[in-house]
């Protein structure tokens, strides 16, 4: 299965969580027994993390994860464009990428 591509926008400051379905020939994948994680960074190539995402899985037999982070985590981010992935590795350590694409990090003005 070949990653999809998903961007998205996080407001610097503020608490960011999206929740995703994971879906396998149109039917909600169980999740049981896997984990999940998630890092973007501002070129594929870096070697520093920008931000790390929370990841669970919020409901194993549905395949919904959640993914988020907290408004002292975002405000720490600059703003900036940056890549991402989301993967998932099963219990017997096959690592799948479900999701990438890019994070646009908006400015924050209250603060």
């Amino acid at each position: 299965m070949a990653a999809g591509t998903y961007n998205f926008i996080i407001d610097q400051g503020a608490t960011f969580t999206r929740q995703l379905t994971v879906k396998e020939n149109g039917s909600a994948m169980d999740l049981t027994g896997y984990s999940v994680a998630s890092k973007m960074r501002s070129t594929h190539d870096s070697s520093t993390v920008a931000g790390t995402f929370t990841c669970t899985i919020s409901n194993a037999s549905g395949g919904i994860i959640t993914i988020s982070m907290s408004s002292s985590t975002t405000a720490a981010i600059e703003e900036a464009i940056y890549v991402y992935d989301l993967e998932i590795t099963s219990g017997s350590s096959i690592v799948t990428r479900l999701l990438q694409g890019e994070v646009t990090v908006n400015p924050e003005v209250t603060r």
